[in-house]
């Protein structure tokens, strides 16, 4: 199958389009969306024509980049294996599905072999068919036992809101079967009345793996009936299991197994992910055990058609006078608000929290202007909502009475929101994994869907809208995940000592870095040796040692001053940039004032207010090398990967005019700094290459720190991270290394795999850096190339000729042995030289960037919150340390 680019003037809809004529196919990677059927094309808007109807306004057309045409494509069908239960057969054909795809066949042929098993194929491709009809048989069979419950199952999805959806899905397709199979959710929403018949009495359990850890693991004797018949453990979404959640989450996992052994049971695991790059080996990590690879998509697709969107520059000036773009999330305002009034249901994602709100609240008030009925038919959904909340708007959305929906990556994750004609993506989502994750929300009925990637000013952003072949000729990345990394393991042999003792058995479970970690957890007297076996020693729950989601501490409660109400709750990590004393704070479309934060108990109070303005807090960050893994020579300058540690503090917080981002004041902070040792790459650059750079001490630091900000921006083109889950620091001389040097570290206690990722990936990473400030037109530095949003210094010095030359003369020495994907990205055309600006200028008034990109990605109701980092120094997410460790 291959990509079909749309020329201009193929498509009458797409005639008022600027699309630069392609006439070539690309392979097409195995990442997409696919659905149950095709429908006929009256019954939606055709794609194409909602696009042509967006691109009409005045300068519209200009502003697609590229246009991206997925074709349509037939299923092929298979039958099921003759071992399922003939019953469940029937329950899925009364569904309407006579024939399974092929690929749900053979998922299902190795799930009643025995085979652990990972179904990588499109979004709505019918994973959850292909997991669920062998699970259901084998539940029925277990029906038949004499306390009726011989065999159960275990789901974990990363989202309340997903584990909820498909316990709905279960139900429908069990209906026939009555009481055989007895689905229910368990998870902190749960009333505390109905636990004690789940653990009893139901036999397919919906969780996630937060209440895995601290609800079902530590309290494993009361679910030993249910553990010793556990036959499935269904693993869905499993490719957002990565960095550090991941690798906590394979550690939970790996403490189920220990303990379904305990109670006699091997449970299969059966995986499945939209999309994922080498999936099995993924699968492995994560679980620990061999999993086999169903990849080949059989299922039809609907046509989809991909539309890259820049805004327009504004006649706003930013710092050093730096042309300013129209902010991504006015402009997926202005999208989501015409694609309502064309009665087109949509849903737009936004990274962050505030950046939904935003969203939401905009267009609201631009459909009021058109018909006061549409605006209440737009709403946000994010993380954060009470519960109730969150089921209301899952409701509306499911019912139809909701037309455009701004969410976070709490909504991109399986929930079935089939009935959508169009996704809106507000910036570039950190993956080409979620970019079509996302995508795939739309159409899910076997329609024809549009998908509309709204660029950022930001150096990624703007990089793949002008080369789009990154996003649509490139596979997805690989998953990265360290379930080594001693910050994650420590704290999980604690709550598996507390669930069972850890002997010396447990070391080939736990991997090669359990046995050296036992006598240092021992020394910290958390451990204790007796005979054969380690113990947990405390009174406290082991399990509370760590947040697995890697937020770290209690959640903060935020509260309104006058009412006492609880509004909704920032994790710990958050509260430092979100909620900090005078921040604006937004909920349901409201917006209230932070008068107070208390560190100490966990409380936030706010009122409601009326700002003119977002706030955007600013921090200060050192770096301190604590030792070098390897290091290898780029020419005369090194390349090194190994441990750091990271001071970082915020200090104030800019009010900013809404829209247009102008910067109205600054105010000061104090507020504790924290620190974190984590894993970082660095490089460093000798006199002699700074002479061939043309670099001299006057643009020195300038040079450094515009390369710091690119290359941040450009990682998580190589790596499945974010901007936000890394951080930088540049130095002119760095005590520790003697020498001009540029750090980036992951922003996790132990390292989440991403600076290692960079490290073996330095030549095509660098050169993708080179390439995005030099082919940016500005004159001496923009939010597309060199500024930051996270900037802890104001973007100030900045020189963007000087990085240029700099990472070509690095470059240029760089070790001719190509790492295996540096081939992923052209080198980058020389940049011509601009006229010296002075480092040290007077600092310009903070650019406008987007209010969106100004926070950290939000993507989570409340079980699935990560930390949200603290934006400044281009710093990365605040982390809790492990248990201590020697």
């Amino acid at each position: 199958m291959a990509f079909n680019h749309l020329t201009a003037g193929v498509h009458d809809a797409l005639v008022p389009l600027s699309v630069t004529p392609v006439t070539h196919s690309v392979p097409m990677a195995k990442n997409h969306r696919s659905d149950r059927s095709l429908a006929g094309p009256e019954s939606r808007p055709d794609p194409g024509t909602v696009l042509g109807r967006l691109a009409s306004g005045p300068s519209r057309a200009s502003r697609i980049t590229h246009t991206e045409h997925l074709p349509p494509r037939e299923g092929r069908h298979a039958v099921w294996p003759d071992r399922i239960r003939s019953e469940v057969i029937a329950a899925v054909q009364a569904c309407g599905i006579q024939h399974p795809w092929a690929h749900q066949a053979r998922a299902a042929e190795h799930a009643l072999d025995g085979d652990s098993v990972v179904v990588a194929t499109g979004t709505a491709s019918g994973k959850s068919l292909a997991y669920l009809v062998p699970v259901l048989s084998t539940l029925l069979d277990g029906s038949e036992a004499p306390n009726g419950r011989g065999a159960t199952a275990l789901y974990l999805a990363p989202t309340k809101a997903l584990a909820a959806d498909q316990c709905r899905s279960v139900k429908e397709l069990s209906q026939t079967l009555g009481n055989a199979v007895r689905p229910a959710v368990y998870d902190g929403d749960t009333p505390f009345e109905e636990r004690e018949w789940v653990r009893q009495y139901a036999n397919y359990v919906l969780t996630n793996p937060d209440m895995l850890h601290r609800g079902i693991l530590p309290s494993h004797p009361r679910w030993s009936s249910f553990l010793k018949s556990l036959k499935y453990v269904v693993i869905d979404e499993c490719h957002t299991y990565r960095g550090v959640f991941g690798s906590h989450v394979a550690q939970v996992l790996r403490r189920l197994r220990r303990l379904c052994a305990r109670y006699g049971a091997s449970p299969v695991f059966l995986l499945a992910s939209a999309t994922a790059a080498e999936p099995s080996v993924a699968a492995r990590r994560l679980t620990g055990l061999p999993v086999v690879e169903v990849a080949d998509d059989a299922s039809p697709r609907g046509e989809l058609v991909f539309a890259l969107w820049e805004p327009p520059l504004t006649e706003m000036q930013g710092e050093k006078g730096a042309p300013v773009r129209r902010t991504a999330t006015a402009e997926t305002a202005d999208l989501l608000t015409d694609l309502a009034v064309q009665g087109v249901r949509s849903v737009a994602f936004v990274r962050s929290r505030r950046g939904a709100e935003l969203i939401a609240v905009i267009a609201q008030e631009r459909l009021a202007e058109v018909d006061r009925s549409l605006a209440r038919r737009v709403a946000a959904y994010r993380g954060g909502y009470l519960p109730e909340e969150r089921r209301a708007l899952e409701q509306a959305l499911h019912s139809g009475e909701l037309l455009g929906l701004a969410a976070t990556t709490a909504l991109e994750l399986g929930i079935d929101v089939s009935g959508l004609d169009a996704v809106v993506i507000a910036g570039y989502p950190g993956t080409r994994a979620s970019l079509w994750q996302q995508a795939g929300r739309a159409g899910r009925s076997g329609q024809g869907a549009l998908a509309v990637l709204v660029a950022r000013d930001d150096p990624l952003d703007t990089f793949l809208v002008h080369h789009p072949e990154a996003l649509f000729d490139q596979p997805v990345e690989s998953t990265v995940l360290d379930p080594d990394n001693p910050y994650v393991l420590a704290p999980h042999l604690c709550a598996a000592a507390a669930e069972l003792p850890l002997t010396d058995e447990d070391f080939a479970l736990f991997g090669p870095a359990c046995e050296d970690l036992l006598p240092q957890l021992e020394a910290a007297k958390l451990l204790r040796r007796r005979t054969k076996a380690w113990h947990w020693t405390r009174r406290e729950r082991a399990a509370d040692l760590t947040d697995i989601r890697g937020g770290g501490g209690r959640p903060v409660q935020v509260v309104e001053s006058g009412t006492g109400r609880l509004l909704g709750t920032v994790d710990e990590g958050a509260a430092h940039t979100a909620v900090h004393e005078g921040a604006v704070h937004l909920h349901q479309g409201r917006t209230y004032l932070v008068r107070s934060l208390d560190l100490d108990d966990s409380v936030a109070l706010v009122e409601q207010a009326g700002p003119s303005y977002s706030t955007v807090a600013r921090d200060t960050t050192s770096i301190a090398v604590l030792e070098t893994d390897t290091e290898i020579p780029w020419g005369s300058g090194r390349l090194c990967y190994g441990s750091v540690e990271v001071t970082n503090q915020v200090v104030s917080f800019l009010r900013r005019r809404l829209i247009t981002g102008e910067v109205l004041g600054e105010t000061k902070l104090d507020l504790p700094p924290r620190t974190l040792r984590t894993r970082a790459v660095w490089w460093t650059v000798t006199e002699d290459q700074l002479d061939e750079a043309r670099i001299n001490p006057e643009i020195l630091g300038g040079a450094l720190h515009a390369a710091e900000h690119a290359s941040i921006g450009m990682l998580p083109l190589f790596a499945t991270c974010d901007r936000w889950d890394i951080g930088g620091v540049s130095v002119p001389l760095h005590p520790d290394t003697l020498l001009p040097t540029v750090f980036v570290y992951d922003g996790h206690p132990g390292g989440a795999g991403f600076a290692e990722r960079a490290f073996h990936t330095a030549r095509a990473w660098l050169t993708a850096t080179r390439q995005a400030i030099a082919s940016c037109e500005c004159e001496a530095g923009c939010p597309s190339c060199i500024q930051s949003p996270k900037c802890g210094n104001g973007n100030d010095p900045l020189h963007k000729r000087g990085a240029v030359r700099l990472l070509t003369v690095l470059l240029r020495e760089a070790p001719e042995e190509k790492p295996a994907d540096a081939d992923a990205v052209p080198d980058a055309p020389d940049a011509p030289d601009a006229p010296e600006d002075r480092a040290g200028a007077e600092p310009a008034a903070e650019a406008p960037q987007d209010q969106a990109a100004t926070e950290p990605p939000a993507d989570t109701p409340k079980e699935m919150a990560g930390p949200e980092p603290v934006t400044g120094a281009t710093p990365a997410a605040p982390a809790p340390q492990a248990p201590p460790v020697p």
